[in-house]
């Protein structure tokens, strides 16, 4: 019923309006006058004939109000004074002095004005929309060897899922056979489709383009990618940032002073008709609306970009980012590093010796670096065949084995002067020629002897100094580079990517005082790191950025925000976007508190009815929504595009290298 009640009620008003034109005033004893005065005598007193077209106007005011008498009452139920009750006050007390167009009038715009608010509304929660919409229906499984198409929910974790061209993947899983071209918009916000093969990783909601692919479920139902996403925009959406939280408390004590305001000027005035205009020109729906409007606006447009923010609070403090910490190790570089360099430095080994060594001990360590070597000595044939007896890291400088009776150290110049094994071969220069080309040097001791001194290094980014430029043009003024590893490998980096300061040889506790040192200067800080080494800082840092978070459920639920994708784009574009988003916020703040300072004005000034106050009302909160609702346009991600006043990026920028 409530959506026919606009339509309704303007049949209603029209009609009068045509009764009016056609039969002018002949039609004044409709109901009777005697029956009118019985009814309200202060209307008939006034000369207010209860015409037929009168009735359709109270009829419509009727239908219109009915619900929003309703509303207020319930509010006033639960203790709360709602705008809906000033519209009510506002309406029966026209209908009792016998201004039935006004209460017509002024009930039929609230209704329109929620219609339309709500309708709008619900365009601006599109991207949610548009993210239930891709969730898949049907999967074909292989069981008993056939074929069989089932409700997506129904598939079994280890099951054999087919994926065919164009179909949707229906869960998340892993690649065992086959090949195909993945279109992953819908998590990562990417446009271009992905080659996935054998052992990749493929998210329920994306589109095969092409190929055939057998993928074992991992995540089914609700445990997917997407479920998590779609869960965690509606916490997002729904979430409230201070500014919503004070105007909320605003409006809590503003709407019970419109009723004192309205009450003592009528009071003082004898004037009734000004004191009910008071109280619908005095409904705070735009200040109310202006806030979550543009939040649900802003975190929709970053859900649809494969950008996850946690809620209005993030939003704000994200639009106030001054430095951006970033790790060196998968953000600036591809997080893939490799073997490049074996130098020999012992005359009784050779190439194949010191890889040997290297690999037997790094079997037993978790460190990142660990793998290329293994890999490496696998390619050579030279890959250990057991674990080793023991292995011992050591903190910020290397590791320390026990192979068969042999004592092996790994790591840099201070893991030797702590078991103080003597640099007679050149170890440490050596090693500081592979870190001034920017690989990561480290130094092979077997038996307390250096027998030589291998180098990994981490490509850099392609895109790396065109995120680091973009930042700055987004408003961040300094961009940190927090890494554990050597400073002339850190310096390279550096220099490469356009980095404005330089944090090297870090432990997990030494980038949290980092992070904190940065806030002590006045920053607002952003950290971007694993989620792992990295922890203490990103807890420490305003804004926890998780880069890569696609299949990753902890990142997905506890990012302050969670890029999707492994696009360095997306952060100076998820800093741009929040930026946008408050300044819509302040706009619309200004536009809400300016319509209401203009219609009272207006009032006391004269010309100002109830009706066209509300007309007014209601075309401000439209306004409000019509603005935050620009942030769904594309043109969010103004960061992304080209930067052509800042020139080409410089790679032969010196950072700020703390100590130097």
């Amino acid at each position: 019923m409530k959506r026919f009640q606009p339509v309704v009620a303007g049949v209603l008003i029209l009609l009068s309006f045509a009764v009016q034109y056609v039969a002018g005033g002949a039609w004044d004893t409709v109901l009777g006058p005697q029956w009118w005065v019985a009814a309200g005598e202060h209307a008939h007193a006034a000369g207010h004939n209860f015409t037929l077209a009168n009735a359709l106007m109270l009829l419509a005011a009727v239908v219109a109000g009915y619900s929003i008498v309703i509303n207020a009452v319930r509010a006033l139920a639960s203790r709360v004074i709602s705008i809906d009750l000033l519209v009510s006050v506002a309406a029966i007390g026209a209908i009792i002095i016998g201004n039935f167009w006004e209460a017509a009038a002024v009930t039929f715009l609230f209704v329109i004005g929620h219609g339309l608010e709500a309708a709008t509304m619900n365009k601006t929660r599109s991207a949610l929309t548009a993210l239930i919409a891709v969730a898949p229906d049907v999967a074909v499984v292989l069981r008993d060897g056939q074929q069989q198409q089932i409700p997506a929910d129904q598939v079994r974790a280890g099951e054999i899922v087919l994926v065919k061209n164009g179909a949707k993947v229906p869960v998340d899983g892993k690649v065992v056979a086959g090949t195909g071209a993945i279109d992953e918009a819908s998590i990562t916000g990417e446009s271009m489709p992905v080659t996935k093969a054998a052992s990749d990783q493929v998210f329920a909601g994306t589109i095969s383009r092409g190929g055939f692919l057998q993928v074992e479920a991992t995540g089914v139902g609700s445990e997917t990618t997407l479920a998590r996403i779609i869960h965690r925009v509606e916490q997002a959406q729904d979430a409230k940032a201070k500014t919503q939280a004070f105007i909320d408390r605003f409006s809590t004590w503003y709407t019970p002073a419109v009723f004192i305001l309205a009450l003592l000027i009528g009071l003082v005035t004898q004037d009734v008709v000004l004191a009910l205009t008071l109280l619908v020109i005095g409904c705070p729906g735009a200040l109310v609306i202006s806030i979550p409007v543009a939040i649900v606006a802003g975190i929709g447009r970053a859900a649809r970009n494969g950008m996850l923010i946690k809620g209005g609070e993030y939003l704000e403090t994200a639009a106030k980012i001054s430095a951006v910490a970033v790790d060196k190790t998968g953000t600036l570089t591809e997080g893939r590093p490799q073997l490049t360099d074996v130098v020999v430095l012992d005359p009784m080994a050779d190439r194949t010796d010191v890889l040997r060594w290297a690999a037997a001990a790094e079997a037993g360590s978790e460190h990142p670096l660990a793998s290329p070597i293994i890999a490496a000595a696998q390619e050579h044939q030279v890959a250990p065949e057991d674990l080793p007896d023991d292995v011992t890291p050591v903190p910020g400088k290397g590791i320390v084995a026990s192979i068969n009776g042999h004592r092996v150290l790994i790591g840099n110049a201070a893991l030797l002067a702590q078991y103080g094994i003597s640099d007679d071969d050149g170890a440490d220069q050596t090693a500081h020629q592979l870190a001034a080309d920017g690989k990561t040097p480290m130094i092979v001791v077997v038996n307390d002897h250096v027998v030589g001194v291998i180098g990994v290094a981490d490509q850099i980014r392609s895109d790396a100094p065109q995120m680091v430029a973009q930042l700055h043009d987004a408003g961040v003024k300094k961009v940190v580079m927090l890494t554990g590893d050597t400073l002339p490998v850190a310096q390279a980096v550096g220099r490469a990517t356009g980095i404005d300061e330089i944090h090297a040889s870090l432990l997990p506790e030494d980038k949290l005082e980092a992070v904190a040192q940065l806030q002590h200067e006045g920053h607002t800080v952003a950290m971007v790191g694993d989620g792992v080494n990295d922890a203490p800082a990103l807890a420490t840092a305003n804004i926890g950025v998780a880069m890569g978070a696609a299949g990753s459920a902890v990142a997905v639920e506890t990012a302050d925000i969670a890029l999707m994708g492994d696009n360095l784009a997306k952060l100076p574009e998820a800093v741009s976007l929040a930026k946008r988003t408050v300044k819509i916020m302040r706009q619309n703040i200004v536009i809400a508190l300016a319509t209401v300072v203009a219609l009272l004005v207006g009032v006391f000034v004269g010309g100002v009815t109830m009706s066209l106050g509300m007309l007014v009302h209601e075309g401000s909160v439209l306004v409000v929504i019509f603005n935050a609702m620009r942030l769904m346009r594309n043109t969010a991600a103004v960061a992304t595009s080209s930067t052509p006043d800042r020139g080409p990026v410089s790679t032969a920028k010196e950072p700020y290298v703390l100590g130097a």
